[in-house]
């Protein structure tokens, strides 16, 4: 007998431990050069926000996004600038934030 009066909880998207392992790690060094100061995560039904501030202000200064149904076709990954901008996209996240570290080595 379903249950009539519990409505369905919609789904969520989120970061898994390894991909916010990743972002973390980037974030850190950020951090300790002194470059960025904040930071925001968002899990919406569609998409995993991770927005990245310089200081406590309204916009962020890079976006990472996590949208699994873009998954089959540019990649589910992003990461788009204050302006708008998509710096870069892909389906390996550790590729796509070397657009925010370039100087970082992907290690497989």
């Amino acid at each position: 007998m379903p249950n009539i009066g519990q409505a369905k909880v919609p789904a969520i998207v989120a970061f898994d431990r390894k991909e916010l392992a990743l972002i973390l790690a980037v974030y850190g060094r950020k951090v300790g050069q002194g470059e960025w100061r904040d930071y925001a995560m968002d899990f919406l039904r569609e998409r995993a926000v991770f927005s990245i501030y310089a200081r406590m202000s309204e916009r962020p200064l890079f976006i990472v996004e996590k949208t699994p149904r873009m998954r089959n076709k540019q990649g589910q990954y992003t990461v788009t600038n204050q302006q708008g901008r998509i710096l870069k996209r892909g389906h390996d996240i550790a590729l796509v934030l070397r657009v925010l570290d370039p100087q970082l080595a992907v290690v497989s």
